[in-house]
């Protein structure tokens, strides 16, 4: 009977790869992309003004618990603060969105590969020999993402009552408020919907609507509700990235308005 020998594929050096395609541009643009985010987003919230423009209110501070603005729920900044310690109001409540998109699946593997290089891409050597996957501290803490989920519904609760408030103009002649939209109310609008279509196609979610069942035949609305989670969940990365840009560019908008620099037209 004849035999074989097979042996064990050796291990690749860093960046080490037999692939012919341009394997580095998606980490270069991951890293860039999500980089500059992280840079902006921090930036915005340290500022702790320009953040709200008459009924506009940008999505990183919001809700707005304690502020200076009309928006905030419960009065300005609280005694209990410690005078030592910078003031914002997004410090708040960025921690929610911030922890939800830290420890989301797909972010897991796109900041894993560009700022990890782990590895830097699929078949690309990596620059570590031992694999200790998400089994031990401190990687074992990314399984609180099903938690941050309802965090994050509860976010998308207080975004679209952000919007609502959006609709009503305060007329300088009487004082009174009048329904109308501005492109400050769209570009609101949209953070909502595209915020929406992230947060409901999270993986958590799908799992806690239909993932812990054998069978959804005789269970009509969470069968309805999983094929809904799973449609979203099929565009889960576009949704994450299309969501991003825009909750930045919504507080863009806000904050220049805000500064005088931009003009909220209003359309109706």
């Amino acid at each position: 009977m004849a035999s074989s020998t097979t042996s064990l594929p050796v291990q690749r050096s860093f960046g080490q790869t037999t692939r012919s395609d341009l394997w580095w541009l998606q980490p270069v643009v991951v890293f860039l992309g999500l980089g500059g985010f992280v840079v902006y987003s921090t930036w915005a919230a340290f500022q702790g003004e320009y953040y709200a423009y008459g009924n506009l209110l940008s999505p990183f501070y919001s809700p707005e618990i304690f502020g200076e603005t009309p928006h905030a729920l419960f009065g300005p900044k609280p005694s209990w603060w410690l005078s030592w310690l910078p003031w914002s109001p997004a410090f708040l409540i960025l921690w929610a969105p911030g922890g939800f998109r830290l420890t989301c699946y797909y972010y897991r593997g796109a900041y894993y590969k560009a700022f990890w290089a782990d590895p830097p891409s699929c078949a690309v050597g990596e620059p570590r020999k031992s694999y200790w996957g998400e089994r031990s501290f401190p990687l074992i803490m990314q399984n609180v993402h099903r938690y941050f989920l309802f965090f994050a519904l509860l976010l998308v609760v207080f975004l679209s009552l952000d919007v609502w408030h959006a609709l009503w103009f305060v007329d300088p002649a009487t004082g009174e408020e009048t329904f109308g939209v501005g492109v400050g109310t769209l570009v609101l609008a949209t953070n909502v919907i595209l915020l929406s279509g992230y947060t409901f196609g999270c993986h958590s979610l799908r799992h806690l609507v239909g993932g812990g069942l054998n069978v959804l035949f005789d269970k009509p609305v969470r069968r309805v509700a999983h094929d809904c989670v799973t449609c979203l969940n099929r565009r889960h990365m576009l949704f994450a990235w299309m969501s991003l840009v825009w909750v930045g560019f919504s507080d863009v908008y806000v904050r220049l308005c805000s500064m005088g620099i931009w003009t909220d037209w209003r359309i109706f």
